[in-house]
């Protein structure tokens, strides 16, 4: 069990000091090599596991509790990765909660706002830019646009029906 305990904490530690997919890789490497519980095998198995798996790059660690420690690794290995952005969402949500109302916090949440739409717009140029411009393309990205600017229809279903639209007409 304590073998299974170090390994929470290595890969916890690890997720708190990185914060990139493949940032927390040199520690990581570290702690498990001097250890002899890991081999330079499994960690390029891992790392490809993680790049060809469809989802974030660092969930390549989750494969590589699952080598050290089991089913019961890379359970642990997944909670370990996952506690520190939900500690992080926890306190943003009880600042927000109480100083929200603060002009101050509602312009840096307006400023935040603009950020996100020039992520979305370099985003989308990039996805459009590998699809192709033509009308069909331009037309399943606007109706997605429209749908989800009137806040009405949930974003899960402008996705399904722009995956379906796209389906369909190529």
């Amino acid at each position: 069990m304590s073998h299974h305990l170090a390994l929470f904490w290595i890969m916890l530690r690890a997720a708190l000091l990185s914060t990139t997919g493949t940032g927390n890789l040199p520690i990581v490497h570290q702690d498990l090599l001097s250890r002899g519980w890991a081999t330079d095998r499994q960690f390029a198995e891992a790392l490809a596991i993680g790049q060809i798996s469809p989802g974030p790059t660092g969930l390549w660690v989750i494969s590589l509790g699952y080598f050290v420690g089991g089913l019961r690794g890379a359970a642990l290995t997944l909670i370990a990765i996952a506690l520190p952005p939900l500690l992080v969402l926890l306190l943003v949500h009880g600042l927000y909660r109480r100083f929200g109302h603060h002009p101050a916090t509602q312009g840096f949440v307006r400023g935040l706002a603009l950020a996100v739409a020039g992520v979305f717009v370099v985003v989308l140029t990039g996805i459009m830019n590998t699809a192709g411009w033509n009308s069909t393309n331009l037309m399943i990205t606007l109706g997605a646009i429209v749908l989800g600017a009137t806040r009405r229809v949930p974003i899960f279903a402008v996705l399904a029906v722009a995956a379906i639209v796209g389906i369909v007409l190529f």
